[in-house]
């Protein structure tokens, strides 16, 4: 008996080391995998990246947990968890100025698999050389225009450019060209302008004193190697002022509208304009695509709404294209582990490279992607959203950043959609107007500092 006791005694104790080892090497395994702690930005979508969270840790092994902030807090709430020991290995910064408040926990995501398989790296948020921010959504705008329409013109016998399609267009001097002409030709087009009206009403005037303003500002930055995360974003001199003059002339001199009028009109007006076939062409992003196609009566068919990038005469823009960006950039915490990095760093490809996390950004969190990981037929398929992706794809072209995102206030907006209102109305000078923006962004920026 005493012997079997031994026995039995032995075999217990074997189990139990073996059971320990086993535990160990369990626990060693988990903790080599990491945990990724994402800090979702958007209360809407919170049950969709839970789900994604669950299809992940039964597909890999790995642990994904959610965490979301209310709305309008999540830079206070990014704040208290990054000072506890379950702060977030994945969170989100808006863009250059993002990352400078949060450059202590930003890792350099060169060599993730991500960024490298991001389509426009132009877009990603750099500094130094290093890439801290990986947009993982975006959106674009430029002008739209109505393809049935413009084939309509390069048909007409007697036009005035040595030009067969749209497609021939890649600079100001030709967009020019085209425009003026085509507005000569309202009549036979049956159109009332080529462009729908600038709609310059307080409160409507976003497209111009934002999106249109991004062009200069991206210019004057870009060819002085300014660092966006830097202190030198806080003054310009709007070098390129005249180039954005350029184009607003064009639209607002070849109308549905004279420009005298545009101060009552609104964006919903001018989309009804072209939806209509009032006009050929519409400055607007690709969420526009409901505001065309839900007006009553449109005319324009899906297959012929194309995308043209805003050119304004600046040296090169051949291979400019469209304003493509966003608000939304992923970064990982050069704080956590290197293990929970990894892990981190692995899940956000899977998330835009495998069939599982492309069908959930795609159908589900409706994101155009700007990965190459994508194929056409995994896209979103509204034609606004597919120009966007389309061009982001063009070899030779690089996409016009967001840069409005460091515009200093949205008082320096306003104040700047004022003073176009007053341009196109005839009541004040361009370089009064460019004179105000140069000293109402130093003053703003001062007064946000």
């Amino acid at each position: 008996m005493k012997s079997m006791k031994r026995v039995l005694t032995a075999v217990a104790a074997t189990t139990m080391a073996v059971a320990s080892v086993l535990t160990m090497a369990s626990c060693s395994k988990k903790s080599e995998a990491g945990t990724v702690r994402y800090l979702n930005f958007k209360p809407e979508v919170a049950g969709i990246y839970q789900e994604l969270a669950e299809a992940y840790e039964k597909e890999t092994g790995v642990k994904v947990i959610v965490e979301t902030a209310a709305n309008n807090a999540y830079e206070s709430t990014l704040m208290s968890k990054m000072a506890t020991k379950e702060a977030p290995t994945l969170f989100q910064i808006n863009g250059p100025r993002g990352y400078a408040n949060w450059k202590d926990y930003c890792a350099d995501l060169s060599n993730t698999e991500l960024y490298k398989h991001l389509s426009d790296k132009s877009l990603a948020v750099t500094s130094g050389g290093k890439v801290y921010g990986i947009p993982y959504v975006v959106e674009g705008y430029g002008i739209i225009y109505n393809k049935a329409l413009t084939d309509k013109y390069f048909a007409l016998s007697n036009k005035a450019v040595n030009m067969a399609s749209m497609d021939e267009v890649n600079n100001f001097a030709e967009l020019k060209a085209v425009v003026e002409d085509m507005q000569k030709n309202a009549a036979a087009l049956g159109i009332d302008g080529v462009f729908a009206s600038t709609s310059l009403k307080a409160g409507e005037d976003w497209r111009w004193q934002t999106h249109l303003a991004n062009l200069p500002v991206y210019y004057e930055f870009k060819n002085n190697n300014v660092d966006l995360a830097s202190d030198a974003t806080k003054k310009i001199n709007f070098e390129y002022g005249d180039n954005y003059r350029n184009i607003l002339d064009l639209y607002l001199n070849n109308s549905v509208v004279s420009r005298k009028t545009v101060g009552t009109k609104t964006v919903v007006d001018s989309m009804s304009e072209f939806a209509l076939e009032k006009c050929v062409m519409v400055q607007n992003g690709n969420w526009a695509w409901g505001q065309i196609a839900d007006v009553k009566g449109n005319k324009v068919l899906p297959e012929n709404v194309k995308y043209l990038p805003i050119y304004t005469g600046v040296k090169g823009e051949e291979a400019q294209g469209l304003c493509i960006g966003t608000e939304n950039f992923y970064a990982i915490n050069s704080q956590a582990s290197a293990a929970d990095q990894k892990a981190t760093a692995d899940f956000i490809y899977w998330l835009y490279s495998s069939e599982t996390g492309k069908n959930y950004v795609t159908n589900k969190l409706g994101f155009i992607a700007p990965f190459d990981t994508f194929k056409e037929s995994e896209r979103p398929t509204d034609p606004l959203a597919v120009e966007i992706s389309k061009w982001m794809s063009k070899d030779g072209i690089t996409s016009v950043a967001w840069n409005f995102t460091l515009f200093p206030s949205q008082k320096f907006k306003d104040d700047f959609g004022a003073s176009l209102l007053k341009y196109a109305q005839e009541t004040k000078d361009w370089a009064d107007v460019k004179a105000d923006v140069v000293s109402s962004w130093e003053k703003e920026s001062n007064a946000s500092m």
